[in-house]
């Protein structure tokens, strides 16, 4: 496709998704990739054809090559194989009945484990048991899952993450056999689309992205006139959604699994 209609097509997803116009030069590099970042939208509706296993240890390898907090490493992909475990984990999701045709399931961990264990092989004491090491370990498993999905995106792959494997973290827990300081984060489906969900509006740039200073002036602007641009009360939506107290258990699992949240 000509440079030109590929940065055509990313201004105009970038005005569907933000609801402004976007200047994309057509002399950039890569245009083909961003195109496929900025059309990307969530798959739950996948072919039954299997992801080749060249691409899903591509995909793997792309994912544990994001960035790492200072090289700590503290991310893992379990790969839900065995037809057992993935049954168990879709009967603890009636609400996605869709997962259990997906050709790929994956769970992502904030792993804290290795740390510990060259810790304890040195036979040295870990003195950072507080809660960055929780969020250092959790941000690792989240930029792995970002560039996992970029990849997939890329090679012409659906995926669609599932936050609700924290609604049961305790029992995947146990189903994957976690050990101490090892906690799922997020589940994700892998495979070709059969379809593809509607690229979902998002807030405009100006609420979200700021210069020099957080301007609640311009995100309470986007917060009256974003339901408008949406076509629906996405506002009551989320307040509705949060309503209601959602893994308030998630903490004492996470103590349990000994990483301390003070």
């Amino acid at each position: 496709m000509p440079a030109e209609a590929t940065a055509s097509r990313i201004a105009a997803a970038a005005q569907r998704r933000f609801g402004a116009a976007l200047e994309v030069p057509a002399d950039l590099a890569h245009l083909d990739v961003l195109a496929a970042l900025n059309e990307r939208s969530v798959c739950r509706r996948y072919r039954s054809d299997p992801v080749p296993e060249a691409l899903v240890r591509l995909l793997c390898a792309t994912a544990l090559s994001a960035p790492t907090k200072s090289d700590l490493q503290q991310a893992s992909l379990i790969r839900v194989a065995d037809a057992a475990k993935r049954a168990a984990i879709c009967a603890l999701l009636p609400g996605s009945p869709w997962l259990e045709r997906a050709p790929e399931l994956f769970v992502f961990c904030a792993d804290g484990w290795r740390l510990r264990r060259l810790f304890a092989r040195k036979g040295v004491e870990f003195p950072n048991e507080h809660l960055d090491a929780f969020f250092n370990a959790t941000v690792d498993a989240a930029l792995a899952l970002g560039a996992f999905v970029c990849a997939a995106e890329m090679l012409g792959l659906g995926t669609c993450p599932i936050s609700q494997v924290r609604d049961h973290a305790q029992r995947i827990d146990e189903l994957l056999s976690l050990p101490d300081w090892v906690v799922p984060v997020a589940g994700l489906a892998l495979g070709y689309a059969q379809a593809k969900e509607p690229l979902s509006a998002r807030l405009s740039l100006c609420a979200t992205v700021h210069t020099d200073r957080y301007d609640v002036d311009a995100v309470e602007r986007e917060l009256q006139a974003y339901d408008a641009r949406r076509g629906r009360d996405w506002s009551g939506d989320k307040v509705k959604q949060y309503s209601r107290v959602m893994r308030a258990d998630f903490g004492a699992y996470v103590g349990r699994k000994r990483f301390r949240l003070g």
